[in-house]
């Protein structure tokens, strides 16, 4: 018998006992979906975190630099966020000291933020706007986009003048159907011009990224919205290249060192980051579910292939007449061995794409509801398929060793 005609009688056979066969691959299918949906949306995850959210948070070939770390990759103890919390804060000055005497070629800004209400002063606000205080290089070292006007200027943002630039939510919110550059906004009771209009970024995370508003670090927010007047929470320092980073992390270490005063036998009381090293409690999570995952999937695909085996059993039970005549005419045990491992093969791939199809849709739904991202892997499709097909076969074995052992003579008594 080929292997052709092997697949023609067991795709018979699972048409003709469609019930039987969906439970018999219900434990391949769960398997597959699970795998399929949580690779599927850890890849997504992985991409997301690497691509889009390090570098929104750093900015692509940045080191960031700040007296409390943005991230950790390890549990904080109290004592440790008590230290990080008594840590100086940075003043403008000390972050334009950095920036004259960095030596690697690129572009320092430093910047605060604090949530307030912005409003246009005719009975229009919008609550909770990121308002950021940045230098001019801020978005440069960002690379933000504008879609109208400009951003401040290094003479602006010297003098603190009240200028202002709004993210697409704020300007459609205050100004609907009407161009905001040239209006005015309040920002705790201070008016700030406006003069530019950033490009839409969307959301991290489900939160927007178009609800914000940057002005002058200098500017009235200064002392004001943020109440730690002359000082900045994060300075960025961008690099021309990737291969720069390491060299301009070094120097920057070094630099606070010496801005700060510390010894060589003491430890640094700031914290310099790059998107790569704060990533690594991602990394942790991912390789720990990475990890977890066969473990779960595993035990989903043993009950599956216990499953299969036993109805493998039933099935050949209920066909030793039909075992027996095929026998009788010539049929190899060869013949019989391989039909029924077909069968077995056949039916849990079935289930294997049947979990797929419901993996990726699984992911698909999540990412649609959610801001998980979902990014189909072409080798996590194969895996799956591969999975399910050998737990058939796997499965398989056992029934249709007994089935190519049986004795045609006793099969044919068979009732």
């Amino acid at each position: 018998m080929g292997i052709r005609e092997a697949i023609r009688i067991a795709l018979a056979m699972i048409r003709a006992n469609k019930l039987r066969a969906f439970f018999t691959v219900l434990g391949t299918v769960v398997g597959v979906t699970f795998l399929i949906a949580v690779i599927t949306l850890l890849n997504g995850m992985d991409a997301y975190m690497k691509e889009e959210f390090a570098g929104r948070i750093f900015g692509n070939n940045t080191v960031l630099v700040r007296r409390t770390p943005e991230m950790s990759n390890e549990p904080i103890s109290e004592d440790t966020w008590r230290e990080w919390q008594r840590r100086r804060r940075y003043t403008m000055n000390e972050a334009e000291w950095l920036s004259q005497n960095m030596r690697t070629p690129g572009l320092l800004s430093y910047s605060y933020d604090e949530d307030a209400k912005v409003s246009d002063g005719r009975g229009r606000e919008l609550q909770n706007v990121n308002i950021i205080g940045a230098n001019a290089n801020f978005f440069r070292v960002r690379e933000l986009d504008f879609k109208a006007g400009r951003p401040f200027s290094a003479n602006e943002a010297g003098r603190g003048a009240p200028v202002i630039v709004l993210g697409t939510e704020v300007a459609e919110t205050l100004f609907p159907g009407r161009n905001p550059l040239g209006q005015t906004v309040r920002i705790g009771g201070d008016p700030y011009q406006v003069i530019g209009l950033l490009e839409e970024q969307g959301s991290l995370f489900g939160m927007s990224m178009d609800r914000m508003a940057i002005a002058p670090a200098r500017s009235p927010l200064n002392g004001g919205v943020f109440p730690f007047a002359n000082t900045v929470e994060d300075i960025s320092f961008k690099v021309p290249t990737g291969e720069l980073l390491p060299v301009a992390e070094s120097e920057m270490i070094g630099l606070n060192r010496t801005l700060r005063r510390l010894r060589p036998s003491e430890e640094n009381n700031f914290s310099v980051e790059t998107a790569e090293s704060s990533l690594g409690f991602w990394d942790t999570i991912n390789g720990f579910l990475m990890t977890a995952l066969p473990l779960l999937v595993g035990i989903s695909l043993v009950v599956g292939a216990v499953v299969i085996m036993n109805i493998m059993l039933v099935s050949v039970s209920e066909r030793t007449r039909e075992i027996g005549i095929r026998k009788s005419l010539g049929a190899k045990r060869r013949d019989i061995l391989l039909q029924f491992l077909i069968e077995a093969g056949t039916l849990s791939g079935m289930g294997g794409l049947l979990g797929i199809g419901l993996g990726i849709g699984m992911a698909t739904l999540v990412s649609a509801v959610s801001p998980l991202p979902a990014r189909v892997s072409g080798g996590a499709i194969g895996l799956a398929l591969f999975l399910g097909i050998g737990v058939g076969l796997m499965a398989g074995v056992y029934p249709a060793w007994r089935a190519s052992r049986l004795d045609p003579i006793v099969a044919l008594r068979a009732e």
